[in-house]
């Protein structure tokens, strides 16, 4: 049996439990509430039941804070590492990179010198958890219902005047692929981003185009409108490799820019 155990059923960790469902695999998972047939984190006797019987573990689950724990590893970490699951896996960011002057970054490169410090510790803690693991460096995720489009339809999208900034993002779906591919892959840490990182100002400027809506306002970088956490994205700039994935996994992003990732979210946009 197919048993996927995914701690923090999220977003990202939603859409590949949708697709390996459909796969015939069986999927369960945590949440804080137990939601939905899932199990509560806290449930340890349920958990632990669970851990003993998967033959994959996923973990999506951010540190809860700056300078917090990793609350799975916390309450779980020896669980993890005595299962008899034959592929462990972490959602972590690309964000452990800091911030490069946008230069490229691989997965060779130090972690842990920019804001996320936290998720910096929490993906080596991963990594050094058993000698099956697999971490995905992810930057910033979009898809359907959550994406720029969103943004822009509900008056909430900004551009910001900081000329020379530039990120990659990833498209859920292509986290999903990358995550199956290294089913049968060697275990390590993957980058998975798109093809062509830009500034969030060419994202925000193709979604109105796409929606027939006006430019939002271009606002300086100092503007009381950008909040603390979306002001320090805006000051971490690099560009993110995926060369590793590509040549180790198989995996080829679905979407290789926002243009062609936005235009797959149009349709959901009601």
């Amino acid at each position: 049996m197919r048993d996927l155990f995914i701690f923090g059923l999220g977003y990202s960790a939603q859409a590949l439990a949708t697709l390996l469902r459909a796969q015939g695999w069986r999927v369960t998972g945590t949440t804080r509430d137990g939601r939905d047939g899932t199990l509560r984190f806290d449930d340890q006797v349920a958990v632990h039941t669970a851990l003993a019987q998967a033959s994959h573990i996923l973990s999506s689950v951010p540190p809860e804070r700056a300078g917090g724990d990793d609350q799975v590893l916390s309450h779980y970490g020896d669980a993890i590492r005595a299962a008899p699951a034959r592929w462990v896996g972490y959602l972590s960011s690309a964000g452990v990179y800091g911030d490069t002057g946008g230069a490229w970054v691989d997965e060779s490169a130090p972690i842990g010198t920019g804001r996320r410090s936290a998720r910096a510790a929490a993906d080596e803690a991963w990594q050094g958890l058993r000698g099956d693991v697999c971490v995905f460096r992810l930057p910033g995720i979009f898809g359907p219902g959550r994406s720029a489009l969103e943004r822009v339809r509900e008056g909430r999208a900004y551009r910001v005047d900081m000329p020379g900034q530039v990120f990659n993002r990833v498209h859920v779906e292509d986290i999903v692929a990358g995550v199956i591919a290294s089913f049968a892959g060697p275990p390590g840490v993957y980058n998975l981003a798109d093809d062509a990182p830009c500034s969030q100002n060419l994202v925000i400027e193709y979604a109105a185009r796409l929606l027939g809506a006006p430019l939002p306002s271009l606002i300086a970088a100092d503007d009381p409108r950008i909040g603390e956490q979306a002001r320090a994205f805006y000051t971490e700039q690099r560009r993110i490799s995926t060369l590793k994935a590509k040549r180790l996994l198989g995996w080829q992003p679905l979407y290789p820019d926002y243009k062609a990732g936005l235009a797959a979210c149009l349709p959901y946009i009601v």
